[in-house]
């Protein structure tokens, strides 16, 4: 079995691609968030590296997070591990880009709000569907608003509703949408375009700027948004009962407490 992230480096090391697995979908577990952890932090030990890619195996990028994990005694553990991959994302060595194909859920949404930019495939198709399980995405709820604004952003929290990519093409988010067959070459001709002809430092140096109004918010944000999280939302009757709806197949029964 694949593991649960692959490091493919170009052969000039300009770029690094990794690809999530995991057989149900490229769900986010924990193991999946150390492995994408550990290849930014090895990234980073590259000089010429202009570009990072993050895609998924198969004809999904990702279904979200585990739901398995979410359960009382392991989302105090897992959460904290995934917003540190928001920020090592945040603060990566190079330009970064999530490359979507299918589905990009939940905490595979998050992921890529986390990236520079975003390319999808004109079937693709974003959503954070967390309220329906009867919790919410906190590194979503700091990320979506910065990079789409208050409104959208809400709505696609509060109603969990997914949405085509050539909506949130309209938004700004993506930057770019091609047809499946066509979504690599066209990332590479972006590339040799935009990237390619930079230097690595001044990328490098670019992109912290760039990022520093965001990695600061989020570096303020999402504690509270964990918090509010762990020691409020998740003593609540209703976050454990969607949980455990969820993995039992079945109508979870609110009692709105």
């Amino acid at each position: 079995m694949p593991s649960a992230v692959t490091v493919a480096l170009s052969a000039d090391r300009s770029r690094a691609a990794l690809r999530l697995f995991h057989p149900t979908g490229n769900i986010v577990t924990a193991e999946m968030i150390g492995a994408l952890r550990a290849a930014i932090e090895s990234a980073s030990q590259e000089p010429h590296l202009k570009l990072i890619t993050i895609g998924g195996e198969g004809a999904d990028f990702s279904y979200g997070a585990s739901i398995p994990e979410h359960v009382p005694d392991q989302i105090s553990r897992v959460l904290p591990l995934m917003h540190q991959l928001v920020e090592d994302l945040l603060d990566a060595p190079a330009p970064t880009a999530a490359v979507v194909r299918g589905r990009c859920l939940g905490g595979g949404f998050e992921i890529a709000l986390a990236c520079d930019f975003i390319f999808a495939e004109d079937g693709a198709v974003f959503g954070l569907p967390e309220i329906a399980l009867g919790v919410f995405p906190p590194a979503a709820a700091a990320l979506l608003p910065a990079r789409v604004g208050t409104s959208l952003a809400t709505r696609a929290i509060l109603t969990g509703e997914s949405r085509a990519a050539s909506a949130w093409l309209a938004s700004g988010l993506i930057d770019f949408i091609a047809p499946a067959w066509d979504l690599d070459r066209e990332v590479d001709r972006w590339f040799d375009r935009h990237l390619a002809p930079k230097s690595a430092a001044a990328l490098r140096h670019a992109a912290a700027a760039t990022r520093a109004g965001l990695l600061a918010h989020v570096r303020a944000t999402l504690p509270d948004l964990e918090r509010l999280y762990l020691e409020d939302l998740m003593q609540t009757h209703d976050a454990v009962e969607g949980v455990r709806a969820f993995m039992e197949k079945r109508a979870p029964a609110w009692k709105d407490s």
